[in-house]
């Protein structure tokens, strides 16, 4: 994510957002990826913001490798949760062959329709053979920003499916749900799991 202003947001908001994301325990979502990666592996924990996903991979044993673009979710990440998180945006996926699963939990939304295939075919190729790719996205139409500024592009269901068989993506479990949100409006999402 390279957008000023909706990095702007979330280095505003990161302490909001690091206490309305906080939780005891992992999501369920995250119970089947730690599940279906390989133990012990190296993740990708991409858009980590405060890094409550990334501790919970961490303290089960995986080696996590966490980015975010926003400084001051860095910063909370290393308070919060004692996490090291690389400074970096989807611009800077280069790794190959590296990661045993990739968690990408809401972060990819905020990249630009133009190089949203872009960032999938890096993620592909960051990964492992048969490594395990977790994406969440809200649904929805077209880009635009919310009421507090930051830019989304949104997808339907169909379409991310496409997208990822296009990048050599295979679809495993498909979740739905709805959930209220950092600027306080109900969205409808979707949570794919997939392999490389």
């Amino acid at each position: 994510m390279t957008d000023l202003e909706t990095i702007s947001v979330y280095n505003s908001k990161s302490h909001e957002y690091a206490t309305m994301t906080n939780s005891s325990k992992p999501s369920k979502h995250l119970e089947t990826f730690m599940r279906e990666v390989r133990n012990g592996g190296t993740v990708l924990d991409l858009g980590c913001g405060p890094g409550n996903a990334a501790a919970f991979m961490s303290s089960n044993g995986f080696k996590v490798i966490a980015t975010d673009a926003s400084a001051e979710m860095v910063k909370v990440a290393k308070i919060e949760n004692n996490i090291d998180v690389l400074h970096q945006s989807f611009e800077d996926i280069k790794w190959v062959n590296n990661f045993d699963g990739v968690w990408a939990h809401f972060s990819l939304l905020h990249a630009t329709k133009r190089r949203f295939s872009n960032h999938l075919t890096a993620l592909h190729r960051s990964l492992k053979p048969k490594g395990i790719f977790t994406i969440g996205m809200k649904l929805g139409e077209g880009e635009k920003r919310d009421d507090i500024g930051r830019f989304y592009s949104y997808y339907s269901e169909p379409q991310l499916i496409e997208l990822l068989e296009e990048n050599e993506f295979k679809t495993q479990e498909i979740s739905h749900g709805e959930d209220i949100g950092l600027d306080g409006k109900l969205s409808a999402w979707v949570i794919i799991r997939a392999n490389a």
